[in-house]
């Protein structure tokens, strides 16, 4: 894929290591003009600027921001995760493309080793929820308040799956399992078996719901910079596209936000790891619930 052979050479967008974070929270396929429309409702929200993502999906973000150039900064990250395509790359070395059926991949990655990392926690692996297969914000969070508290890294990074599918904000609300619909949001738009709608409204609530979950971090850390952005943005029909496919550079799923706040730990949750009822997963169970076919 000529995308992939030209920007794995030369990333098309901004690095988040080129930003100024103690602690970067990524929200994972979170819109730029979503999270606009929703920030009147928290107080930690005062401005939504935008940059250029240097990926369109997990995968080719992670390849491109976690490099050489980078490894000084890394060396110094703690990286809190609930997304599995950080076990894609670095565990069994599965770069992009993912959907390369050309004889020959002229991509050229340089991503740094695993142990590079000051620490990394798969939350994903271990914290599956069954109910709602998906790492959901609360146990994120969980993790991420330990490891200021207890490892008090020069840079905390927390990449939480929500508003990525499923989209479970309402489902949790309410106390019930999530529906068809709320399992395959865009999947069902794209096919014509939902309105965009219904499908959009069930994202914005999952973005609230994690949001909701945000603002308790930023109760329960220490940092004089917190910033907030995506690795990539979802799209529902806008250039004929759905969801977030891979090496595509349309501006809505490669602009993404960035929000700069503050926290201060005010101990008001004190992390619960060890009383979790949630279950291990593999790889490729964990890339179907969100929607990897």
């Amino acid at each position: 894929m000529v995308w992939y052979a030209v920007t794995s050479r030369v990333p098309l967008g901004t690095n988040v290591y080129e930003r100024d974070w103690d602690v970067l929270v990524i929200l994972d396929a979170c819109r730029v003009d979503t999270l606009r429309e929703v920030a009147d409702e928290y107080d930690f929200i005062e401005n939504v600027e935008t940059m250029w993502s240097v990926g369109s999906q997990s995968d080719e973000w992670m390849a491109n921001t976690f490099t050489e150039d980078y490894r000084s900064d890394i060396e110094k990250t703690h990286y809190v995760t609930g997304n599995g395509h950080v076990g894609q790359l670095f565990e069994r070395h599965d770069l992009p493309p993912k959907n390369n059926t050309t004889p020959v991949d002229f991509s050229r990655w340089d991503l740094v080793d695993l142990s590079t990392f000051d620490a990394v926690d798969m939350v994903w692996k271990e914290h599956h929820d069954e109910t709602y297969h998906v790492a959901i914000p609360r146990i994120m969070t969980d993790h991420a308040i330990q490891a200021s508290r207890e490892e008090n890294p020069d840079r905390l990074m927390v990449h939480y799956m929500q508003p990525h599918l499923p989209y479970i904000g309402q489902a949790v609300r309410e106390g019930r399992p999530p529906t068809a619909l709320e399992q395959e949001g865009y999947e069902q738009l794209e096919t014509g078996d939902a309105e965009r709608e219904e499908v959009y409204d069930l994202y914005e609530e999952t973005l609230r719901f994690v949001l909701d979950d945000i603002e308790e971090l930023l109760e329960n850390v220490d940092a004089e910079t917190v910033a907030i952005t995506a690795d990539h943005g979802e799209a529902f029909g806008e250039f004929r596209a759905y969801g977030h496919p891979e090496g595509f550079p349309h501006p809505i799923v490669k602009k993404v936000p960035w929000v700069e706040t503050t926290a201060t730990d005010e101990r008001s949750r004190e992390p619960d790891l060890e009383t979790t009822q949630n279950s291990q997963i593999d790889l490729e169970e964990h890339l179907r619930d969100l929607g990897y076919r």
